[in-house]
């Protein structure tokens, strides 16, 4: 430690900042594992990873881990050439970026992270986001906190807050390399880091500090397209690995924009086995969760194999395909895709034979705001259907979708109002939406009925 009298002394214990930051962490950590336990299965698989970094980062003040030496440093009055131009701190670990220019690492990386590619210091473009350590200002460093009285800790050991070393850093891109080596390297290579993007959100963090480092992962499948032929169980260990990399947040829109990842998730939703179509999905759907990789994954075309794979209608699949789709059809040009690439025809058909109804009713309620979409609706008897749902089920959510969709249809289709008289007739089933439903079933099925009641009023006065 820094300050050893300090440690001593009850620092951590008293520091009310500390404090502070536990009281936080805990507050965090019982709002995750209320999520995670309350939730049954309906939780999104990087909220366990949340709390695995909260509990750590509140382990870490417990054991008096995280060094207030540190903070206390920083009112010493160090050597300009010492402090990160970034914090205006003294340097912890120093690292080296492309333009020369001297950082302490857990700053830059944060600089990096948030999607710049310049040098803070020069503004000058990057040619690559690696991080070199500098050995001689560390040294340098390191005599000086020596006359002050002060340690730093050893890099090796240093744990910046994505809990990555040096040595984990080595051995990231000792299996990177091995991604142009022979096959059996490669599928030992892809397995092992498909277990480690999984286990730890550290190593997820690693693609991110470097532009080369998705292309290096992808190299087997990129080089296949020159005709050889992938092993299937490398792609599906590849593509699963770039699934765990998609959920790390500040992933996504580097992932998306590396230009071989669209195109290879495209061409592994109809090949591979199972898993690895499942995996292409689920990642999709992942970095749809930004604005501009939905627009980006529209324009280049993967709404279609998605489509073609829910018509194929392999239950493993399904869910990951249904919610890739949905949240590509946030923005209305998709929705355009969508409709154009034959959703509407897949999706009615399988609602109609019961299957995955929750997930394909929410999808054609969003759809239905495309006129062409409304049309087709209609022309394949989606009325009948729509009712029936509204009468047997007993969800809200699904009953709210169909009003919805049902209101919309009928005011395109005025044809398709005979049917809905007839099912409010013999069951009341728009009524008791209006009475029962949520709030916005409630206002479309008074709509509903309010046109029912004009057209039975203009019969009578003719």
């Amino acid at each position: 430690m820094l300050l050893p009298s300090m440690a001593k002394a009850g620092g951590f214990d008293s520091d009310p900042m500390v404090m502070a930051k536990a009281t936080e962490l805990k507050k965090e950590l019982r709002k995750l594992l209320t999520t995670i336990v309350e939730d049954d299965d309906d939780y999104p698989i990087h909220t366990i990873d949340q709390a695995k970094c909260t509990l750590s980062a509140l382990m870490e003040l417990k054991m008096n881990k995280r060094s207030l030496s540190f903070k206390l440093s920083q009112t010493l009055s160090c050597p300009d050439e010492f402090k990160c131009p970034l914090s205006n701190e003294l340097m912890r670990d120093p690292v080296i970026l492309a333009t020369g220019q001297t950082y302490d690492r857990p700053f830059i990386q944060k600089w990096l992270k948030a999607g710049n590619r310049t040098c803070p210091l020069t503004q000058q473009v990057l040619s690559h986001t690696l991080l070199t350590p500098n050995h001689l200002v560390r040294e340098m460093i390191s005599q000086w906190c020596k006359n002050q009285g002060l340690e730093l800790p050893d890099p090796v050991h240093y744990v910046n807050e994505e809990g990555i070393t040096e040595a984990d850093r080595d051995h990231f891109l000792s299996l990177l390399e091995k991604m142009s080596l022979t096959l059996p390297e490669q599928k030992d290579a892809a397995r092992e880091l498909r277990l480690l993007t999984k286990k730890m959100p550290s190593f997820r963090a690693l693609f991110g500090e470097s532009i080369d480092a998705i292309p290096q992962l992808l190299n087997p499948l990129s080089a296949s397209k020159s005709g050889s032929h992938i092993h299937p169980d490398l792609q599906e260990d590849l593509i699963t690995t770039l699934l765990n990399l998609s959920i790390h947040d500040n992933n996504k829109k580097l992932v998306a924009e590396t230009p071989v990842v669209i195109p290879l998730l495209m061409e592994a939703l109809s090949s591979g086995t199972i898993e690895t179509r499942t995996n292409a999905a689920a990642a999709l759907f992942t970095l749809s969760a930004l604005d501009s990789n939905k627009a980006l994954i529209g324009k280049s075309g993967a709404l279609k194999p998605l489509i073609d794979l829910l018509e194929e209608g392999n239950p493993l699949a399904m869910k990951d395909v249904a919610s890739a789709i949905f949240t590509l059809c946030f923005i209305h040009e998709n929705k355009a895709r969508a409709v154009k690439d034959g959703a509407v025809k897949v999706i009615v058909e399988k609602i109609m034979n019961g299957v995955l109804v929750d997930e394909l009713l929410a999808i054609v309620a969003i759809l239905s705001t495309h006129q062409r979409a409304v049309e087709e609706m209609g022309e394949l008897g989606a009325v009948p259907c729509l009712l029936r749902i509204m009468r047997e089920s007993i969800c809200e959510r699904n009953k709210e979708n169909c009003i919805a969709i049902l209101h919309i249809i009928c005011l395109y289709d005025r044809t398709k109002w005979k049917a809905v008289r007839e099912e409010e007739n013999a069951y009341g089933t728009i009524s008791k939406l209006a009475r029962d439903g949520t709030s916005r079933a409630k206002r479309k099925a008074n709509s509903i009925l309010e046109r029912l009641n004009r057209a039975v009023n203009l019969t009578h006065t003719a």
